[in-house]
Formats: C-alpha cells, structure tokens, sequence
C-alpha cells in the first residue's frame, strides 16, 4: 500500500522551516529540493498539503496572490520542500510583480540544491501565458517538472484526458515534452497523490 511507500513517509514528515522574500535568505545550497509554483486560485497550497497528507502545512487563503515568500518546508536533514511566490493576479502591486519575475528565474537556473519544479494549474483551463513562459524557463535550465492539473475532480474522464492531451500538445510544441511530466490530480479528492509521490521520491533520491 502506499502508505507504507518511503516516499509517502518522507513527504509525511514535511514540517515548515521559515519563509523568506529573497534568494539570498535560502538555506544553504546543498541537498536536494522540489520547488512548488502555480498562479493564484489553482490549488496550490491544498496540493502541497494533499502531497504532505497535513491540511494545515501550507497556508491556504481565499486571498488570491497570497504567497509573496519562498516558503521553505524540510522534510529531513537534507531534503526539503521551496513553496514559490504565487503568480498572474493582477492585483499584486507592479513593483511584487516584477521583483518575483526576476528571482524566480534566477531561483531555477541558480540553485544547485534543486532537482525539480512542480507547477500546479487548473485541468479545466488551457495553460496560460505565465504558466507557459515558467515551463520554458525550466526548459532552458533543463530542470524536469511536474505538470499538476488539478481539479480534474470536476471533470469527466473524457474531458480529463482531453485536459492531458492539450497539455502535451503545448508540450510538444515548445520542445518540453521530454522534460516535463502532465498528470491528473485532485487536492481535495486526492486523486493523482501515489503517482505525483512517485515522481517526487525519484528525484529526491527516495531508495525503497
């Protein structure tokens, strides 16, 4: 079963460590780690808690744009969780907007200690221009990635395969297709949480 999985146990030991609103208040680069992103309203702090199995790990709010922080969540001695800074809600001021526009970049191509990015979007939704230009981002530092689309609840399985397909078109055509992994998921449901653990242990080293 899968609770008794290593990677499970692990991302159950998940425990926030401290939030800080630049690169240069990090943990020092060594070790691996899985960064978090997604735009405002996608369900990103529900996923990370799903992940966690722990409602109360990642802050969730119904104020969109909330995360302005790196969010830092250890999982153990050398291991760790980054919650990036929300993005795409308009009502951040310019001056947020364009501070995370230039760190987040920065943040992929730099960090060392990172082994992969998981971005969360909305299945129901084609991907955005934000979300495109982080996946290619990703793909210029050739960082593997995670492509949650969550909420598939709350579609058909029709209508999700469809949302995967889509998915892998944009995929293939910005050359990404080999590096990035779309897959269905639900926070609230927590359908998809075995196969994104998968995932997730295999790039942190996760031995069985």
């Amino acid at each position: 079963m899968i609770e008794d999985h290593p990677e499970k146990l692990l991302f159950n030991a998940a425990r926030f460590a401290l939030s800080v609103p630049t690169l240069a208040g990090l943990p020092p680069d060594d070790g691996l780690e899985i960064a978090f992103a997604g735009r405002s309203n996608v369900g990103k702090s529900s996923t990370l808690n799903a992940l966690c199995n722990h409602r109360g790990l990642a802050r969730t709010s119904a104020t969109p744009g909330r995360t302005q922080h790196f969010v830092v969540f250890d999982l153990d001695a050398g291991r760790r969780l980054i919650d990036l800074p929300g993005f795409g809600y308009a009502r951040v001021a310019k001056s947020v907007r364009e501070h995370w526009h230039g760190e987040i970049p920065r943040y992929l191509e730099r960090r060392r200690s990172l082994v992969g990015l998981v971005l969360i979007t909305d299945c129901r939704h084609a991907l955005k221009d934000a979300e495109v230009e982080l996946l290619r981002w990703c793909r210029d530092a050739d960082l593997p990635v995670l492509l949650v689309l969550n909420k598939s609840d709350k579609l058909s399985r029709n209508e999700g395969a469809n949302a995967v397909h889509a998915a892998r078109r944009v995929l293939n055509e910005m050359g990404a297709a080999g590096l990035v992994t779309p897959q269905l998921f639900s926070a609230t449901q927590k359908i998809g949480v075995p196969e994104a653990l998968a995932v997730l242990g295999d790039w942190l080293a996760v031995e069985e």
